[in-house]
């Protein structure tokens, strides 16, 4: 590959992908981590700076420590996670949505801060309010290490002043953690490489980001809405499944290689195409009818449907306001919206801040 070629392929990876202009040139340098896991009472942290491998074994936990030995500082102050079965909450606060930022870090920091859920030192500023983000952190960009660490450290500050960070999982995280990694971006591949570790078992069990992705759940209810990455089918109904049902099938058959056994029937549906984060029907011309959406809104108690998965140019809705679409395409790393709830009025916050009405694509 000549040099010109070489560069145009960084300029279309990012500036983090570095390490893939292979040739007889030094290849440039890729730094990510921290990756902690808990050993026998103790914690080891691995990561990446300028392509080697650090590694720090014997640390013992403390709250509110901080780990500062990969570059990226991290408040550590839970290791444990209790699996999250709360899926229905009420409350007069401000509720923000989005979704898929698939390691655009920079794009998040920016939309999260024109919008009030942080201040500009990137901490909690929605106060009691409550903010989901309906999966898809991982994949395609190469960014995703610092984004995991930032909704981690977030979630604990928004519980601290009474707030909520619901961290819905998404097809990537799933993929991810099975070993589907079809969609890594490239530096990924090199870390995973440096680190001698398939890069899916960097969040194995026991490790502190892969215990608290895989304590989080498929969906929530907020007030009159119900959030899921991909959507819910109308087989849903006809099988009279309840959320806490979905939720809990769906998470027994999560990892494969962590269960017992293929996964069952429900399972299979679950992580299939008619399954919560891989259905796209609520935004597909030949899906789900209208009919089938009132069928949907009945059985869940709802009047709306807000998903991720598919990509938009904005936030919008579709069925006359009975679906509403968060996926605003941050993953190309140019521009990206939140849905901001609050009372009866739903607006979108673009990347400036602004606030301008919601449009229906039917």
């Amino acid at each position: 590959m000549s040099n010109i070629g070489k560069w145009l392929l960084i300029g279309l990876l990012g500036a983090s992908a570095l390490s893939y202009a292979k040739g007889d040139e030094q290849s440039m340098v890729v730094s990510d981590g921290p990756y902690i896991k808990k050993q026998k009472g103790e914690l080891s942290v691995e990561c990446v700076i300028n392509s080697q491998a650090k590694r720090y074994q014997g640390l013992s936990f403390i709250a509110r420590m901080q780990i500062d030995h990969c570059g990226y500082p991290v408040t550590l102050s839970n290791i444990d996670f209790i699996e999250k079965t709360t899926l229905i909450y009420n409350t007069k606060q401000r509720v923000v949505a989005t979704s898929d930022f698939h390691g655009q870090y920079a794009i998040m920091k920016r939309l999260l801060q024109s919008n009030g859920v942080i201040d500009r030192d990137g901490n909690w500023a929605l106060g009691k309010g409550h903010f989901v983000i309906t999966g898809d952190i991982f994949d395609r960009g190469a960014k995703v290490t610092e984004i995991l660490w930032f909704v981690y450290q977030l979630e604990q500050q928004a519980k601290a002043a009474g707030g909520y960070v619901h961290l819905l999982l998404g097809n990537h995280e799933v993929m991810v953690l099975n070993g589907n990694l079809r969609y890594l971006h490239p530096k990924y591949i090199d870390v995973a490489r440096i680190l001698e570790t398939p890069f899916e078992l960097l969040f194995d069990k026991g490790s502190v980001l892969g215990d608290w992705l895989r304590s989080k759940p498929v969906l929530v209810k907020i007030n009159n809405m119900l959030f899921a990455h991909g959507g819910f089918h109308p087989e849903l109904v006809e099988q009279k499944l309840t959320l806490a049902m979905i939720n809990k099938s769906f998470k027994e058959n999560l990892v494969e290689r962590e269960i017992t056994g293929p996964r069952d029937d429900l399972g299979q549906f679950m992580h299939k195409s008619k399954g919560p984060i891989w259905y796209r029907g609520l935004l597909k011309d030949n899906g789900a009818t209208s009919a089938e959406i009132d069928l949907l809104l009945k059985h869940f108690d709802v009047e709306h449907l807000v998903v991720g998965h598919t990509s938009q140019k904005e936030v919008l809705t579709k069925h006359q306001g009975r679906v509403i679409a968060i996926d605003s395409s941050i993953k190309r790393g140019q521009y990206g919206e939140v849905l901001i709830v609050d009372g009866d009025k739903k607006w979108r916050g673009t990347l400036d801040g602004k606030q301008l009405p919601l449009k229906n694509r039917d």
